[in-house]
């Protein structure tokens, strides 16, 4: 094999990259995606490598669009989940059934430019576990997002029991044994970039600009966002829990001042606690914080209950382009599980 990309293991003479793309209504921007996609890594003659589309529940030419480009070039592996899972489940998907010693992932929209995968494999070849994107410009964005995503963030850090890279998203590029260790990890309500983080390894950041969406509409309303970020805290901090027993501490001391307030104003002057406004005050107060606290426990309360049931993470309803006895598996005019 060239020594430009030797594999970690010393095996195959050419090391294999697989690069996974999930999708979800992306028909206006899909063939320029692969395209660039083909010409960035077509330009490595030294590397073999696959692209893993994952169709998350697409609603519209998406999966059809991926059939055509599958049915065109045997470097294609297709794979349909049954309904939108969503983003981070999709790119579980794609790693499972990567095959190559190293694994990128991008998105679809053409915001994290794939020519950067390139500086990735350097950092890769020169020792790197995991060689992740760092956003040094975020062309597109409103300053609202902007800003959301960077408190988010620091914030995240802050509250974390591990360092989670700042500026940094799905977009990286992890080793086999990466990848290995984190499918090993079966939690639903999964954060990749964290998860990534948690596993340890050698891990660089390759600073990029990134550009606004090529085509179509963003996948991460506000509503979306605000959930990643509550998924990526509740998931690796305790933080709102112990949050959750400072609040009680406190509520429960301004009650007994309250009352040491009131019986020394009944004990020793002639005056005393009178008015509905202080009562109903305290009595909201106390209300809203024992509120409060019930959905932080209910937070974790309901992770809890979603992995006890143990439902599979995805089901999938066609597979394309992967290998099997019989060669490569060529996809008919309506998609069917092998």
């Amino acid at each position: 094999m060239n020594s430009k990309y030797p594999p970690p293991d010393g095996g195959n003479p050419r090391a294999l990259l697989s690069v996974v793309i999930p999708c979800f209504n992306e028909e206006a921007v899909l063939r320029e995606t692969h395209r660039r996609l083909i010409s960035t890594l077509e330009g490595v003659p030294e590397l073999d490598f696959e692209l893993v589309y994952v169709d998350d529940g697409s609603h519209d030419a998406t999966l059809n669009l991926l059939r055509g480009i599958q049915r065109g070039d045997a470097r294609v592996r297709v794979l349909s989940l049954s309904r939108n899972f969503g983003h981070e489940i999709a790119i579980t998907v794609g790693l499972e059934c990567a095959a190559g010693d190293a694994v990128a992932i991008i998105d679809a929209d053409l915001q994290d430019p794939p020519e950067v995968i390139l500086k990735m494999l350097e950092r890769w070849h020169s020792g790197a576990d995991v060689a992740y994107g760092r956003r040094t410009k975020r062309d597109g964005e409103t300053w609202f997002k902007r800003w959301t995503a960077a408190t988010f963030y620091r914030l995240l850090n802050r509250l974390a029991n591990i360092a989670i890279p700042l500026d940094a998203g799905d977009f990286r590029l992890m080793d086999r044994k990466v990848v290995d260790a984190f499918l090993a990890m079966p939690e639903r309500d999964r954060f990749t970039r964290g998860m990534v983080a948690w596993t340890g390894f050698r891990q660089e950041p390759v600073e990029y600009a990134r550009a606004a969406r090529a085509a179509g509409e963003t996948k991460y309303p506000p509503s979306k966002m605000l959930r990643l970020a509550i998924d990526g805290i509740l998931s690796f901090s305790l933080t709102p829990l112990r949050l959750a027993t400072w609040l009680g501490f406190l509520s429960a001391g301004l009650a007994l001042a309250g009352i040491f307030y009131a019986l020394v104003l009944r004990l020793f002057t002639d005056s005393w606690v009178s008015g509905w406004t202080s009562m109903l005050l305290a009595i909201l107060f106390s209300g809203g914080v024992q509120l409060m606290l019930l959905g932080i426990l209910g937070e974790y309360v309901g992770r809890i209950y979603g992995e006890v049931k143990r439902r599979p993470l995805y089901l999938v309803k066609a597979r394309l382009g992967f290998p099997s006895t019989g060669g490569w598996v060529a996809p008919d005019d309506e998609p069917a599980d092998e």
